[in-house]
C-alpha cells in the first residue's frame, strides 16, 4: 500500500474542517494544491448521539463523536491534529443589517487592510440583546466620501469610509456548547464559521453569486439558506426542519422502526408522489416473529411530500422576505444529505417557480491518488459540502492572515486507513429472521445492497 507523503510547504497549510452535525461529525483534513483546487488528505466520520436540531444537548456524547471523526481522520491523512473549523448552525443563528463609519485623520495615506479592519471591529462592540453574541461581521457595499457602491476600497483616497454589515449572532451558550466539546476532546477551535456560508464555498460558482443564488442546505435536523446577490451575501436563516422530520413522519405515518424509515427514506424515497406508480410495494419484515408489513411507494411519497412541502414553504418565505425573489437569476441550489432526495428539485421548482440544482463539492476538490477511489467518490456527495467548505473557508483565512500551519506531520508515516460504518444491528437481526422483498418494478438488490 502506498504511504501518505506530504510536506511542510507553507504555501499551503495543512487544515481541518469539522462538521457537528445532527447526524453525523465529520472531519476533513486537506490542504490547497498547486491547482488551486483543494487536496483532501483524510476523512473521518463518526455518529452524531448528542446534537439536536444543530445544537449540542450531550456534552459527552459530542465529545465522543468528535474524539472518534478526528481519530480516523488524524491516521488516514497521518496527521497530528490540534487545531480545527468548527461549523454552527441551529435555530438561535439571527441576522441583522447595520452601517458603520470611520473618519480618518491620515489624508494622505490610501485607504488600506488596517481601515476596513477597524469598522469590522467597531461591529463587534454592538450592544446584543442578553445572551447573545456576534459570530460573523460581513462587509457589504463601502461608500468613501459620500460616493456608494463600491465594493473595494482599498487603495482609494478619502477621508469618511462607511460600510453596510450583514451580521450574524448566535445564543452564547449554543456557542459556548461547541467550542467546550472541540476542547474537551483536545483541540482548538480556530474559526466559528455559520454552516450555509461554509457550504456556499464548497457548492456555489462566483457567476452565481453575482447573478444572484439561494443555497439550500438540507442537514439531518436543520435547512440553512444563504442568499447571495452581486457577489454579497444578503440573507442567512436556519429552519428547525430537516432530514430527520422526514425519517420520523415515516416513522409515524408507516408505523415503522425509526431504522427502518431511515432506509425507507434514503432507498425508496420521493419528494412527488405522482412519479410513483401504485403497484411498487415494499414489504419489510415484522419483530420478533410478526407478520411482515407491506408499504405502498406512493404513500410512502406523500408522506414525505408533505414535510419537504412545508420545509420549501419556509425557506420561500425567507427568500419573499429578504426582497431579492425577482433578482435570484442563478435561481435555487440544494445541497447536504436531504438534497439526495429523489425528485427534490422538481418539488422545489414548483414550489418556489424558481430553477433549481443539486450543489455537489466535487468541482473544487484534486484527485488524491493515495486516498482510496471509495472515499474520494464519497466526499463528492452533497452532505459533505459543510465539511469541505469548512475546510475551504479555514484555508482561505490562513492564507488571507499568512499563519503558520495548525496541524503537523506525524514523524512515522502510517498507510491511509479506510474504516467501514457498522450496519444496522437490528435491521441485520431482522433480515436474518425475514425477508424484505419488492413487488413488481422494485428489485430484492435495491433495498438490500
Amino acid at each position: 500500500m502506498e504511504k501518505v507523503s506530504i510536506s511542510h510547504d507553507k504555501s499551503s497549510p495543512i487544515v481541518v474542517g469539522l462538521d457537528i452535525g445532527t447526524t453525523k461529525i465529520c472531519a476533513i483534513v486537506g490542504r490547497r494544491s498547486k491547482d488551486h483546487t483543494v487536496e483532501i488528505l483524510g476523512i473521518g466520520k463518526a455518529e452524531s448521539a448528542g446534537v439536536t436540531r444543530g445544537v449540542v444537548s450531550n456534552i459527552d456524547k459530542t465529545v465522543q463523536g468528535i474524539t472518534q471523526a478526528i481519530d480516523i481522520a488524524a491516521a488516514q491523512s497521518n496527521v497530528e491534529i490540534r487545531v480545527v473549523n468548527v461549523g454552527i448552525a441551529g435555530q438561535h443563528i439571527k441576522s441583522l443589517q447595520h452601517r458603520g463609519l470611520i473618519t480618518r485623520r491620515d489624508l494622505n495615506r490610501e485607504i488600506n487592510r488596517k481601515d476596513i479592519d477597524k469598522l469590522i471591529e467597531d461591529m463587534y462592540n454592538l450592544v446584543m440583546p442578553p445572551g447573545e453574541e456576534i459570530i460573523h461581521v460581513l462587509p457589504q457595499e463601502f461608500t468613501v466620501d459620500n460616493e456608494p457602491g463600491i465594493k473595494d476600497p482599498i487603495g482609494m483616497a478619502g477621508v469618511r469610509l462607511e460600510a453596510n454589515f450583514h451580521i450574524i449572532s448566535g445564543q452564547v451558550t449554543a456557542v459556548k456548547n461547541i467550542v467546550k466539546c472541540v476542547t474537551k476532546a483536545g483541540l482548538e477551535s480556530h474559526e466559528l464559521i455559520l454552516e450555509p456560508l461554509a457550504s456556499s464555498e464548497a457548492v456555489l460558482t462566483e457567476e452565481e453569486k453575482e447573478a444572484g443564488v439561494v443555497l439550500i442546505d438540507i442537514g439531518g435536523g436543520t435547512t440553512d439558506l444563504a442568499i447571495f446577490h452581486e457577489g454579497i451575501i444578503r440573507h442567512t436563516a436556519v429552519i428547525p426542519f430537516g432530514g430527520n422530520s422526514v425519517t420520523e413522519d415515516i416513522r409515524e405515518g408507516c408505523s415503522v422502526m425509526r431504522n427502518i424509515a431511515e432506509m425507507l427514506k434514503t432507498r425508496f424515497g420521493s419528494a412527488l408522489a405522482e412519479e410513483n406508480k401504485d403497484n411498487e410495494i415494499v414489504c419489510v419484515p415484522g419483530l420478533r416473529g410478526r407478520e411482515s408489513k407491506e408499504i405502498s411507494v406512493k404513500n410512502l411519497a406523500y408522506v414525505i411530500q408533505a414535510r419537504m412541502e412545508e420545509i420549501i414553504e419556509h425557506v420561500y418565505y425567507e427568500i419573499k422576505t429578504s426582497g431579492y425573489e425577482k433578482k435570484m437569476i442563478g435561481g435555487i441550489v440544494i445541497t447536504g444529505g436531504g438534497a439526495e432526495l429523489k425528485h427534490l428539485p422538481q418539488l422545489v421548482e414548483y414550489v418556489t417557480g424558481l430553477d433549481c440544482r443539486i450543489g455537489y463539492p466535487s468541482e473544487h476538490l484534486a484527485k488524491n491518488e493515495v486516498l482510496q477511489k471509495n472515499i474520494f467518490d464519497e466526499l463528492q456527495s452533497p452532505m459533505y459540502a459543510t465539511g469541505i467548505g469548512l475546510l475551504i473557508k479555514g484555508i482561505q483565512k490562513m492564507e488571507d492572515t499568512e499563519v503558520q500551519p495548525v496541524t503537523e506531520v506525524k514523524s512515522q508515516v502510517k498507510p491511509a486507513s479506510v474504516t467501514s460504518e457498522k450496519k444496522h444491528g437490528l435491521l441485520s437481526r431482522m433480515l436474518e429472521k425475514g425477508k424484505i422483498f419488492i413487488k413488481d418494478d422494485i428489485k430484492d438488490e435495491d433495498f438490500l445492497k
